[in-house]
């Protein structure tokens, strides 16, 4: 804690990291005020009322940083974005071309941001009816003309595309990842307001409760720091050459392999799956066919964000998608290539395919730790708040999470970014 406090005072030192900060906060204060922009033609009385009775459409609105409940011109959040880069990342997996198209480096990678970019539009778009016809489904909406359905649509996707604009200027120009930090400023801006529905909510719970509840909290914080930073370290020695007159090579290194290597991705992932089949059971709930009524209450039924069915495939989502974006971001079979062509080598392990299957070997140890940890971290909230009975403990988990990593990953690169400055203001 000491460490972020002071790497956050130490980067207001450095004008040009000064900037960044100050660049990230204005974003996220419009991001913020844009929340409260609400679309016309809504009851938000009625729509308040509707997420305030409904478990699913809290947690829904939380991680849409309260932009749902108020149904601003924002209110799909970014989750057509990160859909639509679920499925890119899929596809890059399956279709060679992309694969070959995301290892050229920064240009491919822009290609394969643009055609997520596209794939964002139609998956909005689909999105904003599904939430209209949820919301007019359950009486929040009178019937209006088609005109202003489209009108609605449109605003929706123009919100999404706008916060991720938003996002894409923060990575490129701010601190931290973009998505990652609205995700954050989201919760963290709606964390009053829950809390106060869960003190509203459990005042016949009794206080020693509340302190066992708040101390797994603390532990939990504790643990996510813990398992963040731990990181197995592979030594790497580099064999002797002589270039002319020069001996070069000789030192020694390592290589760490971080025990929660996708950070707070796989959570944002999983979120954004989860909640689809409480969405659509909702939607189809008021069918005319008795048959997909009926069906459609059930599924809603089964992810309840207490019910088994929801925390386990959450589990399996979260734990699935750590070993997932791992793999994509930590290519061993490059990492093995690089060390053999710079006369790198691990002791014990012969240059080549051997160092890729060693490394694969440790990776998939190390990260069947962290992903079972996130994935432990994610659901056992649920389990928290039926033993202690503080409500709004689902929220938690996925909440600390994200707000942990984010605070984490942000540190670091401040720290970074001191580190280089310092380095620079050395060399002249």
């Amino acid at each position: 804690m000491n460490n972020i406090i002071s790497s956050v005072v130490n980067a207001f030192k450095v004008p040009e990291v000064r900037r960044k900060i100050l660049f990230t906060l204005g974003l996220i204060v419009i991001f913020r005020f844009l929340a409260f922009v609400p679309i016309s033609g809504v009851d938000t009385q009625k729509l308040k009322q509707l997420f305030s009775g409904n478990q699913f459409l809290g947690l829904l609105d939380v991680f849409s940083g309260g932009t749902l409940a108020n149904f601003s011109i924002i209110a799909l959040g970014l989750n057509p974005y990160i859909n639509g880069s679920i499925i890119m990342q899929l596809l890059t997996m399956v279709f060679p071309n992309l694969e070959k198209m995301q290892k050229e480096g920064e240009q491919g990678r822009e290609k394969i941001n643009q055609y997520t970019r596209w794939l964002t539009i139609p998956l909005a778009v689909m999105q904003a009816f599904g939430v209209f016809a949820l919301l007019r489904s359950s009486g929040v909406i009178a019937n209006i003309t088609p005109l202003a359905i489209i009108t609605i649509v449109l605003t929706l996707v123009a919100g999404t595309m706008l916060l991720m604009w938003l996002g894409e200027l923060i990575t490129q120009h701010g601190i931290g990842n973009g998505v990652s930090m609205l995700i954050f400023a989201g919760i963290v801006g709606r964390l009053p307001s829950v809390v106060g529905q869960s003190l509203s909510a459990s005042v016949s719970i009794n206080w020693f409760n509340w302190a066992v509840f708040i101390l797994m909290g603390l532990a939990v914080v504790a643990a996510i720091v813990f398992i963040t930073e731990g990181a197995r370290k592979i030594p790497i020695q580099y064999a002797r050459r002589v270039r002319g007159s020069n001996v070069v090579g000789g030192q020694d290194s390592h290589l760490p392999l971080r025990v929660n290597q996708a950070g707070v991705i796989p959570i944002i992932f999983a979120v954004s799956l989860i909640l689809l089949p409480s969405m659509i059971g909702q939607f189809l709930a008021t069918n005319p066919n008795a048959q997909v009524a009926n069906f459609a209450r059930a599924m809603a039924a089964a992810f309840n964000p207490n019910s088994i069915v929801y925390n386990v495939t959450y589990f399996i989502l979260v734990f699935g998608f750590t070993y997932f974006y791992t793999a994509i971001a930590f290519n061993t079979k490059d990492i093995a290539e690089q060390l053999m062509k710079n006369g790198g080598f691990i002791p014990g392990v012969r240059p080549g395919k051997p160092t890729q299957h060693f490394l694969n070997t440790v990776l998939n140890r190390v990260t069947f730790v962290g992903g079972l940890f996130l994935a432990l971290v994610a659901t056992l909230p649920a389990i928290a708040s039926q033993v202690t009975g503080v409500t709004g403990a689902v929220l938690g988990g996925t909440g600390l999470l994200i707000v942990v990593s984010v605070i984490l990953e942000t540190s670091k690169q401040l720290e970074s970014l001191l580190v280089t400055h310092n380095y620079e203001r050395f060399l002249n």
